[in-house]
């Protein structure tokens, strides 16, 4: 059962789009149910975060966590957007169905790689960030198998 404000965002998302000059753009996906999103940031000489788009192929909870994701980054400092994490995404939108929280990790992850792609085009370094997995779940395969 989805939240009024998980639906809210799902039906009227803030933030769809893309940004033509955005100067840090981050793509993320979850290989296990299909969602990928990708996250624009428009990033002042001061590090604000002056403007915030995504798109999203994805469920629901995945549009919807996107949307707040944005919402929660947009006039943030790249300092305060690097910890805005999966929970607060969750929490802002009054919790999510536990099957669904990958989808809160997968907007913290386009978030952080849209930081990396930021710091790698400036030559800068954010306290804090490492390099962004492309899938969610990368690093979970099972040891030893070939595939």
């Amino acid at each position: 059962m989805y939240t009024e404000k998980v639906m809210d965002h799902f039906q009227h998302p803030r933030n769809m789009g893309e940004l033509e000059n955005a100067n840090g753009v981050g793509t993320v996906g979850n290989a296990k149910c299909g969602d990928i999103m990708r996250i624009y940031l428009d990033i002042d000489d001061k590090q604000i975060i002056r403007d915030v788009k995504f798109k999203t192929f994805g469920c629901g909870a995945a549009v919807a966590t996107s949307s707040m994701a944005t919402e929660l980054v947009k006039g943030k400092s790249i300092q305060d957007a690097m910890a805005i994490t999966n929970k607060a995404v969750m929490e802002a939108l009054d919790g999510l169905p536990p099957v669904k929280v990958h989808c809160s990790l997968l907007a913290e992850e386009a978030i952080h790689a849209a930081l990396w792609d930021y710091a790698q085009k400036n030559g800068i370094e954010i306290q804090g960030l490492q390099k962004p997995k492309s899938d969610i779940h990368e690093g979970e395969e099972d040891e030893g198998e070939d595939y």
